[in-house]
């Protein structure tokens, strides 16, 4: 799992559905292995291969070079690399694929996320804004807004604005959350905070405007509000671990250790592999 703390951005909804295409497996892959005979341990994990003795990686790279011409098998390579967390050959595919077809958005979006969970913020936002200079989607925007504004750039507020008012894109709760991470990123938390509180009025059920509150209200050392905001937010998304490591963060800061061993311990639960919840536990002395 890569670092939750530096990868907030990347969990909000938006960003989540737009990854969301690049995870489903399309009907050549599913054929390519279902003519997989045997598995092959290769460097601790297990390497599908046919009976002729062909990798997964050999079947689709033979099915791209047969079928050049198919979106689909090329996105089927590149989520194969995508999963393998081999990124340098994922953008290689990628950046083939736009060679010869520059205009193609949903390319641009698969590069610019790539280089987001690859954590190359500047080149994700350079990738979202080739997206959106060629076709300004309500998706695209929100992105290359959400990205601006983690990273402090004022342009934040023109992806903001320009959501509001494109009454047809139905955006004002995510152009509310990219204001309130702008200002949030460049140290106004009380603004931020008024922010967050529109997105919460405007949807209830908008946890990460919670977790962003929460995160806000800590960072001004108002631990219990910090609390009280994310455990509503933990009413609303029983599983959502972020919001337990977040609750273990507040119950440290009020010294009351036992439960922050638990709200780490509940968030390993729910994802085994948050190398932060792991790591808060290992410095209150608990093995995880």
């Amino acid at each position: 799992m890569s670092e939750y703390c530096q990868q907030r951005t990347f969990l909000n909804a938006n960003f989540a559905a737009k990854s969301l295409w690049m995870k489903k497996m399309g009907f050549y892959f599913i054929f390519f292995l279902c003519l997989s005979a045997c598995n092959n341990e290769k460097a601790g994990k297990t390497e599908v291969r046919d009976a002729s003795g062909s990798s997964a990686e050999d079947l689709l790279k033979a099915a791209v070079k047969s079928f050049p011409d198919s979106l689909p098998l090329k996105e089927n390579l590149i989520q194969y690399y995508r999963e393998n967390g081999n990124y340098d050959n994922a953008l290689h595919e990628v950046n083939m694929a736009i060679k010869n077809d520059s205009l193609n958005t949903r390319l641009w979006d698969m590069k610019a996320i790539l280089h987001a969970e690859d954590e190359d913020t500047s080149s994700a936002i350079k990738s979202f804004e080739k997206a959106v200079e060629i076709s300004p989607s309500p998706e695209d925007v929100i992105s290359v807004g959400t990205l601006y504004a983690e990273t402090g750039n004022i342009k934040a507020l023109e992806m903001a604005d320009a959501l509001i008012l494109a009454d047809k894109a139905k955006a004002k709760k995510e152009a509310l959350f990219i204001k309130g991470l702008y200002y949030a990123a460049i140290n106004e938390k009380l603004k931020a905070i008024t922010y967050f509180d529109q997105c919460i009025a405007l949807n209830y059920t908008f946890v990460y405007a919670y977790r962003e509150k929460c995160l806000a209200l800590y960072d001004l050392g108002k631990y219990r509000d910090a609390l009280s905001v994310i455990n509503r937010a933990l009413t609303l998304q029983n599983g959502y671990e972020e919001g337990y490591y977040y609750q273990g963060k507040c119950y440290e800061k009020l010294t009351n250790i036992p439960a922050a061993i638990t709200s780490y311990q509940t968030a390993l639960m729910y994802a085994p592999d948050y190398i932060e919840a792991r790591e808060a536990l290992a410095k209150l002395g608990v093995k995880s």
